[in-house]
């Protein structure tokens, strides 16, 4: 059977057009108005319970203190700490320089100590010491005590040197209990050469200290020790060390904090505390309580056994002096570099020996 003819009519221009608005018209519905299409083109957002939203815990904020000690620390959260007031980092009128210069300075001048200056931190305990600390664009931290102003000189054993000397105790006891480790040294140190060679390298001492003479007797309780070189390092033990000490400030009228660390080593506290305690000799770290005798050994030297700055700086002055001049000779004649060491003599602590007079 023959199938019909279909019969194609040409569709009208108007038609067309009537066809097409009704298309977009459909597509516009369901893309935009129906409900199951309305979020088809937002980003993707998980439905987490509103309950999470509101039990997320709040991270620690740091202080400054934190912030210091991070930008300052080793990787193992080892600082190396200073205290500064403004009488070590003014000139005198009859001063060539500052104390905080001569420290600076001696960390330029010694071998394998200027990477060492990237993890000091300096404490201020005034304005004008801060504010010199960030002129010299060092790591600083600015330590306030409120009532009690630490700028002039504070004289050896003077009320005002004793309560200076315990409120860096119980900022030093804020640092280990944060967690750091730290060498802290008097600004009055010249750093000859790095001394991390020289501290225990498997680090198993709690505590190594400097002392102000040494004798032979490698037991801490037979030392003067000195508080002004130690590196001491943060656990339960050394926590427990500094705050019994701490404790004792309003208990020891007339004394420094050193003295009574020392009454407290005599007690037998280190022994209580199963403290691991190791003495630096004087042959690495001296002093001009006892010079070292070994010039191509000696680490770092302090003016110990001395009353004021000016004399301090003059006869820390004369130390670097004769280090440059040590160094000089031996880059100069290294064939009798041992004959050099063996001869060298430290000029005498003339300002020190004087400062003691009335």
């Amino acid at each position: 059977m023959d199938n019909p003819k279909i019969n194609f009519s040409p569709v009208s221009p108007a038609t067309s057009a009537i066809v097409l608005l009704l298309l977009f018209a459909g597509a516009l519905y369901v893309c935009v108005w129906s409900p199951s299409m309305s979020n088809i083109f937002l980003p993707y957002q998980p439905n987490f319970p509103s309950s999470n939203f509101t039990t997320l815990e709040k991270l620690p904020v740091k202080d400054e203190l934190d912030l210091a000690l991070e930008e300052a620390s080793m990787p193992n959260k080892t600082v190396i700490i200073a205290v500064v007031n403004k009488a070590y980092v003014d000139q005198s009128v009859n001063a060539e320089t500052t104390m905080l210069d001569l420290f600076l300075e001696s960390f330029w001048l010694g071998d394998d100590t200027r990477p060492l200056l990237d993890h000091l931190l300096l404490v201020a305990v005034d304005q004008t010491a801060y504010d010199r600390c960030k002129f010299k664009r060092l790591h600083c931290y600015r330590l306030v005590t409120d009532g009690v102003d630490f700028g002039g000189e504070k004289v050896y054993m003077s009320e005002d040197f004793i309560k200076m000397m315990w409120r860096r105790t119980a900022f030093l006891l804020d640092v280990l209990r944060r967690g750091y480790s730290f060498i802290f040294t008097d600004t009055d140190v010249m750093w000859l050469r790095n001394p991390i060679a020289n501290l225990s390298p498997n680090q198993t001492p709690d505590l190594q200290i400097s002392v102000d003479q040494f004798h032979g007797d490698p037991r801490p309780e037979k030392n003067s020790i000195n508080t002004g070189f130690y590196y001491i390092r943060s656990n339960n033990k050394t926590i427990s060390l500094f705050d019994t000490w701490n404790s004792q400030k309003d208990n020891s009228t007339g004394k420094k904090e050193q003295d009574v660390l020392f009454d407290l080593m005599r007690a037998g506290l280190f022994g209580q505390l199963d403290l691991q305690v190791k003495i630096l000799e004087t042959r690495h770290f001296s002093g001009f309580c006892q010079d070292s005798g070994d010039v191509g050994a000696v680490t770092t030297v302090h003016a110990n056994c001395c009353r004021h700055i000016n004399a301090k700086i003059g006869d820390l002055t004369a130390v670097l002096r004769d280090w440059k001049r040590f160094k000089a000779a031996v880059t100069k004649y290294p064939k009798v570099a041992s004959n050099i060491t063996s001869s060298f003599r430290w000029s005498p602590h003339i300002g020190c020996m004087n400062s003691w007079r009335q």
